[in-house]
């Protein structure tokens, strides 16, 4: 029986890698996570371990070749060997037999998720910790999954840093169950990198690169880690214009730091999700026929029914009584008059969906998610309250599953609740229209020749104009307007 040895899957930017140092030899015997070879790319050096015990049996890819990522590039098979020099930073303490290694695996992706990224490690190499303690936070382009502690142990080895990416059921780390805090020896302090030296600067490729391009390592500034010389680096400098003689322009990072001055700055990585969520809204702007119809309502008759009815409401059912409930049945009912705010766009054809099924924008620390109020048209008022307080709630928390994240036929979204006296919702992928709520002001208005203060609140459809002509859109947001101002028609039917 043989075992390939592969190239880790590699981040989404990185597209090849090179092959950097082998510790082992043809021949050699080795041991289940002994490291093996390092892989290096633009940014990080990779570590392959032996995923059981064997012998070498063939190395296919040298020292300096270039390779992709899951790529084989040798062979374990079993059968003993010539001992391999175990190497340094491999060395660890040795665990007692009753000691069980369990692995930490990224749980199971859905269809639609390609891959997923290390979000927060919650606990570091030695540390102890307790069965279903959360260890890690995964992070997809909809959902936030967390990894929990299968047994009381202690956190092995850490196999993905925090930021980088992984595939569903990939193994990520070890947790020795049985193992008591202080009976596990600490993990190794890392060395503090330092710039490297010679050819080590540089990996054989890059070494054969630089000497195509004419150039030394003083010539080409190492960005990789350790002060790695990369492929880009060597790029960059051969592209570098000569200095021209006149007098030479100051450094870019010279004029910002003149012009920050003691003032600083912060940057950070985008997450997953707000990346799919810039994405998805530009993908709406751009592939879409956007309009925006805008109406106000009198919020009076809701405020002055709620005021009657919500403590007995609460007592009742368990719930407040807030407006949501109100917009989402008066949306419910309005879709059943308008079937094309109802519809969606698949290609050429128009799909028109029999039931509804409605989105409610939820504000999260990690950005703007839009789950989805199952079947609302079958919901009274405190089952609606009850589905949006848990998906917010759940949402707040990252609790969100994917299931609850797909789907949704409408989208209606609450800026009011931040201040929010006007705005242009963006319509939410691949339905045809959201509904925008806003901040209840009082206004005067002209009510039978007087003027009255009363609470308005301004709602702006946003809508897709290659579905919805004008007059749907208008019609929709009329009726939406009509039964708030006039909730008993909510009730009747009419």
């Amino acid at each position: 029986m043989t075992t390939e040895i592969k190239v880790p899957v590699l981040p989404e930017s990185v597209a090849d890698a090179t092959v950097a140092t082998w510790h082992v030899q043809a021949g050699d015997a080795v041991s289940r996570d002994q490291l093996l070879v390092e892989i290096e790319t633009d940014k990080v050096v990779l570590e392959v371990v032996a995923p059981e015990d064997g012998v070498i049996s063939e190395i296919s890819q040298e020292e300096g070749a270039t390779v992709l990522g899951e790529q084989v590039i040798g062979i374990i098979a079993e059968g003993e060997g010539k001992a391999a020099a175990p190497a340094p930073k491999e060395e660890t303490p040795a665990v007692s037999a009753d000691v069980k290694v369990i692995d930490i695996l990224v749980p199971v992706l859905p269809e639609s998720v390609a891959d997923a990224t290390i979000a927060t490690w919650h606990a570091q190499e030695g540390d102890a910790v307790s069965r279903d303690q959360n260890l890690v936070d995964i992070e997809t382009d909809k959902v936030v999954l967390e990894v929990v502690a299968q047994d009381d142990g202690v956190l092995g080895k850490v196999l993905f840093a925090e930021g980088e990416t992984v595939l569903g059921e990939q193994k990520i780390g070890e947790l020795n169950a049985g193992v008591a805090a202080a009976s596990a020896a600490p993990a190794p302090a890392e060395a503090e990198e330092a710039p490297a030296a010679g050819d080590e600067i540089a990996s054989p490729s890059v070494r054969r690169l630089m000497n195509e391009k004419g150039l030394s390592a003083s010539d080409v500034t190492g960005t990789g880690k350790g002060g790695r010389i990369t492929k880009e680096d060597v790029e960059k400098a051969a592209n570098k214009p000569a200095a021209a003689p006149a007098k030479p322009s100051p450094a870019p990072a010279a004029q910002a730091s003149a012009v920050l001055g003691e003032r600083t700055q912060k940057r950070v990585p985008m997450t997953r999700l707000r990346k799919t969520i810039a994405n998805r809204l530009l993908e709406a702007k751009n592939s879409t026929a956007m309009l925006t119809t805008f109406n106000e309502v009198n919020m009076k008759p809701i405020m002055d029914l709620r005021k009657q009815y919500k403590d007995v409401f609460e007592d009742r059912h368990g719930v407040r009584l807030g407006f949501m409930s109100f917009y989402v049945k008066a949306v419910t009912e309005a879709l059943k008059r308008f079937p094309a705010v109802n519809a969606s766009i698949d290609g050429d054809d128009i799909v028109y969906h029999n039931f509804f099924d409605v989105s409610i924008a939820v504000s999260t620390p990690r950005g703007l998610v839009t789950p989805v109020l199952r079947d609302a048209d079958q919901l009274g008022m405190a089952g609606i309250e009850s589905g949006i307080r848990e998906l917010a709630i759940k949402g707040r928390d990252g609790k969100l599953t994917m299931d609850e994240m797909q789907g949704g036929n409408f989208t209606i979204t609450n800026g009011g609740v931040f201040g929010s006296l006007l705005s242009t919702p963006i319509i939410n992928l691949p339905q045809t229209a959201i509904l925008g709520m806003h901040k209840i002001q009082d206004r005067p208005m002209a009510v039978d020749g007087k003027v009255e203060i009363l609470p308005m609140m301004y709602l702006a459809l946003s809508y897709d104009h290659r579905l919805i002509d004008g007059k749907e859109s208008v019609g929709f947001l009329v009726t939406i307007k009509e039964l708030l101002e006039d909730p008993t028609r909510l009730l009747l039917d009419i």
